[in-house]
């Protein structure tokens, strides 16, 4: 019986966990593609207008580097409010 409560226990917590996990990890995720997106808009407006690549092409770089790293973070927030073996 005792047992039965810790797992209940556990299920209960773990959903919890995974919701906020859930929750931040696609909040992170609709930031870090939010800024990628505008590195890529502002870069290719530069690249446009001064007709160089250098300076567009280094802000898209830079901002593509931002989405990757915050993608990654989120998934690992995801991933932590998992139940062990999921």
């Amino acid at each position: 019986m005792n047992n039965n409560k810790n797992n209940g226990v556990r299920q209960g917590i773990t959903g919890v966990t995974s919701t906020v996990g859930n929750l931040t990890g696609g909040l992170l995720d609709t930031v870090g593609s939010t800024v990628g997106t505008l590195g890529r808009g502002l870069g290719g407006t530069i690249n446009s207008t001064t007709g160089t690549r250098v300076a567009g092409d280094s802000l898209a770089g830079l901002t593509n580097g931002v989405e990757g790293g915050v993608r990654t973070v989120a998934r690992g927030v995801e991933d932590a409010g998992k139940a062990p073996g999921k």
